[in-house]
């Protein structure tokens, strides 16, 4: 069931969004060569809750048979592609990238947001791929609008993806976004214009393009969570929590 949010929601997911931009500057910021995941997830748990915020992905139960998500982050690196679980055994490296995912609950409604960093120097493809991925938000984003399609976001990531020579992961989708973490409706980084879900006012969703340098496809990992490119190789990451407007949109994970 796809959820309208009022004035005042937008606004609690506003807030809410803005102590999660702010808090994902930070845990990015100090994400250099040494520093273990868990560092990044311990920080990123402090900072959420000493903004007045919960960690939205602490304790996040997926629809599948597991454990809860024991951690407030995720944090992907290199050939991870997404749900990456911190580990204080995880050092990062120089050359390393590393996709870094956080969800905000605040007063009842959840943000979610992702980015994806060089540590170090890193070289041009790892670069290429980053900027590719943030670009390819911001194209999709552009595309939102009450009256469009979610296949018109989807279309206009992937054909500026492919045209840069690299991939879209087709087996995970953005979503929409509200009380729950993940909600209706799904929101693909590839199809055509004109098709899926029409886009009405009110509407929050989570785009987020998932960039592979070699081929499309991904699996899971065996502690159920982490996903990684099937081919091994380099995956990134960038998401935005989106209101729909009457005349575009409103990137509500912003400082």
């Amino acid at each position: 069931m796809i959820t309208i949010k009022n004035s005042r929601e937008i606004e609690i997911m506003r807030e809410g969004g803005r102590i999660l931009a702010t808090v994902l500057k930070k845990v990015v910021k100090a994400a250099k060569p040494g520093i273990s995941t868990k560092e990044l997830d311990l920080l990123a748990e402090k900072l959420i809750r000493q903004l007045g915020g919960e960690p939205a992905f602490l304790g996040y139960q997926s629809h599948f048979e597991g454990d809860p998500y024991p951690a407030s982050i995720c944090t992907s690196v290199n050939e991870e592609v997404v749900h990456t679980i911190p580990s204080a055994n995880r050092i990062l490296k120089k050359g390393d990238i590393i996709g870094i995912d956080a969800g905000v609950r605040y007063k009842g409604f959840c943000t979610d947001m992702a980015r994806t960093v060089g540590i170090g120097g890193i070289y041009s493809e790892k670069e290429k791929l980053i900027q590719v991925t943030k670009k390819a938000l911001s194209l999709g984003i552009k595309k939102v609008k009450a009256g469009r399609h979610t296949g018109d976001i989807g279309a206009a990531i992937q054909k500026y993806v492919e045209q840069q020579g690299f991939s879209v992961v087709t087996q995970l989708v953005g979503h929409g976004i509200g009380k729950n973490v993940h909600e209706e409706p799904r929101i693909p980084n590839f199809g055509e214009p004109h098709t899926g879900t029409e886009l009405k006012e009110g509407m929050t969703i989570a785009i987020e393009p998932m960039v592979n340098i070699g081929g499309s496809e991904v699996k899971t990992a065996s502690d159920g969570w982490k996903i990684v490119t099937n081919d091994n190789s380099l995956s990134a990451h960038f998401e935005d929590t989106v209101a729909v407007t009457k005349k575009g949109f409103e990137i509500l994970t912003q400082v």
